[in-house]
C-alpha cells in the first residue's frame, strides 16, 4: 500500500492511518519532491507530471505492483493519474479530495490564452523568488500556526504534524520543510485539460473510493458528474470534516476505508 500526501504536507501525516493498516498491508508513505525530507527540485517548478513520474519510478524500481493507493489532495491527483496510466498496476484506489479544485473554485484547464498563462506563471515565480520564508523562534510558534490552519486537529495531531513538518535553520529557528516554489504549480502554463483528465479517470480499472469533507470547498463528485467517469466508484461525504478528512474525522474515515478495502 502506497500513501501519497497532499501539497505542503509530508509522509508522516499518514501515521495514524498507517498504524491501523500495518497489520494487513506493507505500508509505504512517500515524501513527494519538495516536501518532507525529499530534495527540492533545482528548476523551482513542480509539475504534476513530475510527481507522477516519481511515483511511477518508485513502483517500478522497487517492483511493487500491484499496489493499493491511498491519497489526499495533490496526492489524489497523482494517484488517479497513475492509476489511469497503469491500470493493471493498481488493485484499489482511495482519493481524498483528489479530483482538483472543483467547479465552484476553478476548472481543470485554464481558459486563459497561452501568452497570458505563461506571463502569469513567470510573474508568480518572480514573487516567490523575492519572498522571505516565515521562521519561528520555537516549535510552539509553528504549532500555533498549524492549529490556526485547521481547527479540527487535536493537540496531539497538531504537535505531531508540526514536529515532522518543520526543519531547524542555521540560526536555530524553525521553518516548514516544503519548498515554497511548489505554489507556482497552481499557475503552471501547461497542464492536463479536462477531457484528458476524464480520459485518465475512465481508464482506471480498479474500484475507487472518492472521499470529501462536508465543510470543504470540494464539490460532490456525484453531483458535479465527475464520478460518472469511473467504471467502479464509491463516493462518500464525511460530516464535520473539511479538506483533511483523514485528520478531521479519523475514525469515520477508517470505517469507510476498511469497508472499501474489505
Amino acid at each position: 500500500m502506497i500513501m501519497i500526501h497532499g501539497g505542503r504536507d509530508h509522509a508522516r501525516s499518514w501515521d495514524w492511518v498507517a498504524a491501523e493498516l500495518k497489520a494487513d498491508y506493507h505500508v509505504m508513505a512517500v515524501d513527494l519532491r519538495g516536501h518532507g525530507d525529499s530534495a527540492w527540485t533545482n528548476s523551482a517548478t513542480y509539475a504534476i507530471d513530475e510527481f507522477v513520474y516519481d511515483v511511477a519510478e518508485l513502483i517500478h524500481q522497487k517492483n511493487l505492483a500491484p499496489v493499493t493507493i491511498i491519497s489526499h489532495s495533490l496526492g489524489g491527483i497523482i494517484g488517479l493519474r497513475y492509476s489511469g496510466i497503469y491500470p493493471e498496476n493498481v488493485t484499489k484506489l482511495v482519493a481524498i479530495e483528489g479530483l482538483g479544485l472543483g467547479r465552484r473554485r476553478a476548472k481543470l484547464g485554464d481558459e486563459a490564452t497561452a501568452p497570458k498563462r505563461y506571463r502569469n506563471w513567470i510573474e508568480e515565480l518572480r514573487k516567490i523568488g523575492t519572498w522571505e520564508e516565515r521562521r519561528y523562534d520555537s516549535l510552539e510558534g509553528a504549532i500555533e500556526r498549524m492549529a490556526e490552519a485547521n481547527g479540527h486537529l487535536s493537540a496531539e495531531q497538531v504537535r505531531h504534524l508540526t514536529t515532522h513538518g518543520t526543519k531547524q535553520n542555521d540560526d536555530g529557528s524553525l521553518s516548514w520543510k516544503f519548498d515554497h516554489y511548489f505554489f507556482t504549480r497552481f499557475s503552471a502554463p501547461a497542464g492536463i485539460q479536462p477531457a484528458e483528465a476524464h480520459e485518465m479517470w475512465s481508464n482506471i480499472q480498479c474500484p475507487a473510493l472518492l472521499v470529501r469533507g462536508a465543510e470543504s470547498w470540494a464539490t460532490d463528485p456525484e453531483e458535479d458528474g465527475n464520478a460518472s467517469y469511473f467504471s467502479d466508484c464509491t463516493s462518500v461525504t464525511v460530516e464535520n470534516a473539511a479538506h483533511w478528512v483523514h485528520h478531521d474525522q479519523l475514525d469515520v474515515f477508517l470505517g469507510h476505508l476498511r469497508k472499501f478495502l474489505g
